[in-house]
């Protein structure tokens, strides 16, 4: 078996704000306070989603630092970061994704085609049954489709400041439950075994 300094674990926190940025109230920049080493990328315009562009950014910053890495998404920086990974923009090493109130795609039409499919890395979809910017329906549909669990957040808005979402323990667990499920095959350097992760994570989600 191999040592945690052995397999660097664990994953680097990067967060991945949607439109307009996340202010320093918002809960990712308070979910980048509980890890060290913790990593957001920027993007040249935040007014200007472009999937393309933007999954260019995530791609350029995993490749000049060091992996493994966890990525939190919020809105439209969710579609970026499922955008990259379904591209093969990513070359470096993703251990898993939180998705939180991902933006419709059909909203963001205008900044390129976006087709969900099936990811190769365990990850976390957190909808709300009141968020302007996708139905719960719709964000089940978007977790079916990404192969993510799934987590109804009920009456939660965006899940932004606005919704009330500084700082947020939940999310902190969310992290927590996607390193702690694929730590055990990453310590093997296994492959495969998806769907043990997979069962995993969704045990772990009754009690958050």
């Amino acid at each position: 078996m191999l040592s945690c300094a052995q397999s660097r674990w664990p994953p680097r926190l990067v967060t991945v704000p949607g439109l307009h940025g996340s202010d320093g109230a918002h809960w990712q920049s308070w979910l980048e306070r509980q890890f060290p080493r913790s990593l957001r990328v920027e993007q040249d315009d935040w007014d200007a989603p472009d999937l393309a562009v933007w999954s260019r950014a995530l791609a350029q910053l995993l490749a000049r630092e060091r992996g493994p890495f966890l990525l939190a998404a919020h809105s439209f920086g969710c579609l970026v970061t499922a955008y990259a990974l379904q591209q093969d923009l990513l070359s470096a090493d993703v251990a898993g994704v939180l998705f939180v109130a991902p933006a419709s795609p059909e909203k963001f039409r205008f900044a390129g085609p976006f087709e969900a499919r099936r990811l190769k890395v365990p990850s976390i979809l957190i909808g709300s049954e009141t968020d302007p910017w996708m139905s719960l329906d719709g964000a089940q549909r978007l977790a079916r489709q990404l192969g993510s669990a799934f987590v109804n957040l009920g009456d939660a808005g965006h899940i932004n400041t606005a919704a009330g979402f500084g700082p947020w323990p939940r999310a902190k667990y969310f992290v927590d439950t996607l390193v702690h499920c694929e730590a055990p095959r990453r310590l093997r350097d296994e492959e495969g075994d998806e769907e043990s992760v997979a069962y995993d994570i969704e045990a772990r989600l009754k009690y958050a």
